[in-house]
This record gives C-alpha cells, structure tokens and sequence, in this order.
C-alpha cells in the first residue's frame, strides 16, 4: 500500500473544520499542514488533529495535494500559486465569484497539466448518485435549496446555494447546457453586501424540451433541499438532507379488476440509499483524481457548465 497522501488545507473556517477532520481520519491522506492567516485559529485546528500550522502558502513545500476552503473572495489569490506549484487542487464552489476568474484558475491548470476539482459536495450526496443513476428521460425537473440568513456568506445565494442544484440539474439532463434561462431576482435582507441576492428563482430549458426550476433562498426559517425528476411514467423524489429517495408511478386500473369501475393508484418505491458522507466520498474522488484513476480533463471540464449557467442567471437579474 502506498504512503497516504500529504494534503494542505487552505483556510481553517467552518467549511475547512469539516474538511480537517475527513482529511485527518482519511484512510489514503494525512493533514500535513493547515495554512491561515489567524494563527489562534489555524494553530488549534492543527493541534487538534496533528498537523502543523502555517500563516501562508509559503509552507507548501512537501505536501502533494491541497485543499482551499477559505472564502470564496480569496479563492484566486490562493488557487493560482498553488497550481503554479504543480499540486493538484480540490477547491470550494465556487471556483471563484465570477465566471472570468473562474475560467481563469480552469485554464491555469490545464496549461499547468495539474488536476483540479471543485467542491460540488452534493454530487458525492449519495441520495443524489441513486436517484440520478436512475433517471432516464427527464421532462421537469425542480430543485429547492433554501436556508435560514447567514451573515458571515459575502456573496449572494446565486454562487453560495444555486451552483449546487443547477449542477445537479445540468447533470440530470445529461450534462448539457441549458438554451434559455429566465429569473427573477430578490434582495431583501439589510445585512447582505450591496447587490447581494437573497433569493432566486430561475427557470432553464434544454434542448428536447426538458424544463428546470431551481430556487434559492437565506431568508428560509429552516434548511430545504430537495429535488424532484418527473419523467412520463415516473417521479423520482430526492431529500437531500435525510439522504432518501423516493420513486412514484400513478396507474389506472380499469374493467373487472376495477369492479365495473376504474380505481387510481400511487405506487411507491424507496430504494435503500448506501453510501459514506459526502464529504469522504468527494476526498475519496479527489484521491482517485490524483493517481489518475479519475481523468483530469473531464473532471476540470466538468467545472464549468454549472459556473457559466449561474452566471447568465445572475446578469439577467441585474447581479
């Protein structure tokens, strides 16, 4: 068996605590080191779980891999010398809060040859993975993503929430990009930043027909996340947060068997769900990705589809 991987995590706030914990615990990584500038923050974070503690990417030496779950207004500050480095990187979603310095960090890899995976967790949900590997011809889908406010998020709901469901959507429909997109913006509560949006609600339409909703919201009084695939013969039911799927078909019976009458009925399906936390799961992937079991260009690839349709979401709400 080989040694396990020496990975650097970037940022010891909420996300990266998670992050820390998985990494540490990994049975094919090691947390060598944890790089913040807060050092009464990043220094308890490493003691915690046996690592070193860093102010800045100048302690990149020797490790093979990093992770950065710092804001997202620093993600290109730190993604780009670290992919000069030449290490590979799991990254946050966003990439960046925008699409051109998201593009920016995609293109400094490839011309790097480094790999790169962003932090689309509810990809790895494996609720998600069931019930998408059971789609076959979706016509609607809808996908909810609502949250109580948090003050501490400084960019709208659009990149903090929507980019999970629309890359969810995206990938229903088979990974392409949607033709046409209508939104409506909202921008309510006092605390956000200036032109931050609190709520979006966006319709997308792909090629076939097939249509999307996907609404995001922090002015929620409790977390939703939820998805629902309806296709002609059947419904696929997703609870994100409890992990369950849940399969329905309508049939009407008719003649003898209905007793000279027809009779309706909702017959339900509930798959049993197996799988680790998301969080394992993705570090695992990020693992496979570095020893090319996972192939580079198409996970870099896949980057982007979501990043540029919540981007045309977000200029046709007027940002």
């Amino acid at each position: 068996m080989s040694a396990p991987l020496a990975i650097a995590l970037v940022g010891s706030g909420s996300m990266g605590l998670n992050h820390a914990r998985v990494i540490a615990t990994g049975p094919q990584t090691t947390l060598a080191v944890v790089i913040d500038p807060s050092e009464s923050v990043g220094r308890a974070v490493a003691e915690r779980h046996g690592a070193r503690w860093a102010p800045s990417l100048d302690a990149l030496s020797g490790v093979d891999a990093a992770v950065v779950a710092a804001s997202t207004e620093h993600h290109r500050a730190l993604a780009l010398p670290i992919i000069l480095a030449g290490l590979p990187l799991l990254i946050e979603k966003p990439v960046c809060p925008s699409l051109a310095q998201t593009r920016e960090v995609v293109d400094a890899s490839r011309a790097a040859g480094t790999p790169l995976q962003c932090g689309l967790l509810e990809r790895f949900n494996p609720a998600v993975v069931t019930a998408l590997r059971m789609v076959e011809a979706p016509c609607y889908v809808r996908a909810e993503r609502h949250s109580p406010y948090a003050s501490r998020i400084r960019t709208g709901v659009g990149w903090d929430l929507l980019v999970h469901d629309v890359d969810l959507v995206v990938r229903a429909f088979g990974g392409q990009a949607p033709h046409s997109v209508g939104v409506q913006v909202g921008r309510f509560h006092p605390e956000s930043a200036t032109g931050a949006e609190d709520v979006v609600e966006s319709t997308l339409q792909f090629q076939g027909g097939g249509i999307a909703s996907v609404s995001a919201s922090r002015i929620g009084q409790r977390k939703v996340r939820s998805m629902v695939i309806q296709e002609l013969g059947r419904m696929i039911e997703v609870d994100l947060l409890r992990r369950g799927v849940t399969v329905y078909r309508h049939t009407t019976i008719e003649g003898e068997a209905a007793h000279g009458g027809y009779r309706q009925m909702t017959e339900m399906e509930v798959p049993e769900i197996l799988g680790v936390e998301p969080l394992v799961a993705q570090l695992a992937h990020f693992v496979d990705l570095i020893e090319g079991r996972v192939d580079a260009d198409t996970e870099r690839e896949s980057i982007l589809p979501a990043h540029e349709v919540v981007d045309t979401v977000l200029a046709a709400g007027g940002r």
